[in-house]
């Protein structure tokens, strides 16, 4: 059994990497050729937290896992990751455990790339600008990967503890100086977003993070943080006016996610205001972006097959550069 921590994944496996694998997970998804129960959800209100259990075989690559994956927003005031986490990857043809690995940056790792490859797939060649609302956990990957997919001139930084926002913003100029973007913390969100090409959202709030009338045409979204049917990220004005609404997984995103369960039951929408998966667009099944002036949006709940995908070809680049620390049991 092989361990990997997270400087163990850094040697071995890039954002790029990164992208790749999801857009194979998001492909195998929609083919249905994946078994991907819907997560099991287990609040813990004692601590504001809950933890999320993951689980998901592909035959393709003769692999099956889980993720185990907890969500306590408060850790970040103790020093400890709000998104502890661990994978366990079994060989599919034995169901030997062959690789426990660092699930918190697993998480990281493939929520950005999902993001990415929506980003990649989906906004405007030609984006210089972009939004990132939220400082949290997740939020280093979505910045680098919006950066890793478009040539961005500048990213504008919004969180509702400003000096959090400005800590953030030092720390990202130092960790991804390489790209050569401008990563500035703005103090209105609102107004950060009027030009913005891209707007990424990675917040745990209830309510809508900024106004969706001001967003202009040919704009990429993408909601990222809502993945309970409470929570809110995206507000329905935004939702009515965008032209074309993908998600990674549509059933766990219409279970899950209140972004687009209030606006539902509100009936501002209906299921024929869907384009689809993502995944259908990457198999050419269904068409992407079709003018410069569509407004587009993503909205990811996460699925177990994205964790197994790139934790198996984690596996596979560790393996291959003798990364890890190998153990019996």
């Amino acid at each position: 059994m092989l361990i990997l921590t997270k400087e163990d994944i850094k040697k071995v496996f890039t954002m790029e990497d990164a992208i790749e694998a999801d857009k194979e997970a998001l492909k195998i998804y929609s083919k249905g050729e994946s078994i991907v129960p819907l997560r099991v959800n287990i609040d813990i209100p004692k601590y504001e937290g809950q933890s999320l259990f993951m689980p998901a075989y592909v035959e393709g690559i003769d692999a099956t896992g889980i993720k185990i994956v907890s969500v306590f927003p408060k850790n970040i005031e103790i020093g400890k990751p709000s998104i502890p986490a661990q994978m366990i990857l079994l060989d599919g043809k034995t169901g030997e455990v062959t690789a426990i690995m660092d699930g918190t940056y697993l998480t990281q790792l493939r929520t950005g790339a999902v993001q990415g490859a929506a980003t990649d797939i989906l906004a405007r060649k030609d984006a210089k600008i972009a939004v990132l609302f939220g400082t949290g956990g997740q939020a280093p990957s979505q910045l680098e990967a919006m950066i890793c997919v478009r040539d961005l001139d500048e990213v504008r930084i919004f969180d509702i503890n400003e000096s959090r926002a400005e800590e953030f913003v030092e720390d990202m100029k130092v960790k991804l100086a390489k790209y050569n973007t401008r990563i500035i913390a703005v103090k209105d969100g609102n107004e950060a977003i009027k030009d913005a090409d891209i707007i990424t959202t990675v917040t745990t709030s209830k309510r809508p993070v900024f106004n969706g009338s001001l967003v202009k045409k040919g704009a990429h979204v993408n909601g990222i943080g809502a993945y309970t049917p409470k929570m809110q990220e995206l507000d329905e004005v935004l939702i009515k006016k965008s032209d074309k609404i993908y998600f990674d997984t549509k059933e766990g995103v219409l279970a899950e996610a209140g972004d687009f369960i209030i606006p539902m039951e509100k009936g501002i929408i209906s299921n024929k205001d869907f384009e689809g998966e993502l995944g259908q667009v990457i198999s050419g099944e269904i068409l992407g972006r079709e003018s410069d002036d569509e407004i587009t949006l993503f909205k990811t709940v996460g699925i177990g097959v994205l964790d197994l995908v790139t934790a198996y070809r984690i596996y596979e680049k560790a393996i291959k550069n003798n990364v890890g620390t190998n153990i019996e049991i």
